[in-house]
């Protein structure tokens, strides 16, 4: 299969997953849905299961320089939303879902990236995207989201059924505010996730939010 007839497929299991996940009575099949959505969204080298990965398919060819640049009239870079997209996953993953620390923290991420932005990305300024997407380490950007994909999978692994319809515990949203994970002009980032239970939070920042800056990406990459 082609590249883009699995980027086509992608989106078209996104509409069979949110059915899938607001039936009860279809939590191994939601699962098993979700990991191989999950799987093509990351680098293959993260679960190594399924034959194509839409990031590996975006970055593989893509020069540091390419991965960094923001192209004329776009509002980020490659490099930028794949930072984005990891720490959204972590921060909703870890922090809301299972109440976890948080990959980026407990691995020291931090240092190991060559940055000193510790937050989503969202509300950020463009002299902020640019700044970051110069100085990120790629490399590491790219191990460290193959950590939090890794971490997902377990925390999901856990889910029974009856935990998907349970909203985010409140002190969970704060904790997110308290670590500096979203940036107060940010805030109804928390806003949002508090009116969602878990089904939301695996739809959509586990998956959906993935395959949108993905499809980012994949624009900004065809601007060569």
């Amino acid at each position: 299969m082609e590249a883009e007839s699995y980027r086509k497929l992608c989106l078209k299991q996104q509409s069979e997953l949110r059915k899938l996940m607001k039936d009860p009575n279809q939590h191994i099949e939601a699962m098993q849905l979700f990991f191989s959505q999950h799987a093509m969204l990351h680098s293959a080298i993260m679960a190594g299961t399924e034959p194509w990965s839409f990031e590996d398919e975006v970055l593989d060819d893509l020069s540091g320089a390419e991965i960094r640049r923001v192209p004329k009239n776009q509002d980020h870079s490659v490099a930028w939303n794949i930072w984005h997209i990891a720490r959204i996953e972590d921060v909703a993953m870890n922090l809301l879902v299972a109440g976890s620390p948080q990959v980026f923290i407990q691995d020291k991420w931090l240092e190991r990236l060559q940055i000193n932005v510790r937050d989503t990305g969202n509300a950020m300024s463009p002299k902020g995207v640019e700044e970051l997407s110069a100085s990120i380490d790629i490399e590491g950007l790219r191990e460290y989201r193959v950590a939090v994909g890794r971490r997902t999978r377990s925390i999901v692994a856990e889910l029974q059924p009856e935990e998907l319809r349970s909203k985010v515990e409140p002190p969970r949203l704060q904790r997110v505010l308290d670590e500096g994970a979203v940036v107060e002009a940010a805030k109804g980032l928390t806003e949002y996730w508090g009116r969602r239970d878990i089904v939301g939070l695996l739809l959509m920042p586990a998956s959906r939010h993935m395959l949108v800056h993905l499809n980012e990406c994949l624009k900004i990459k065809r601007k060569r």
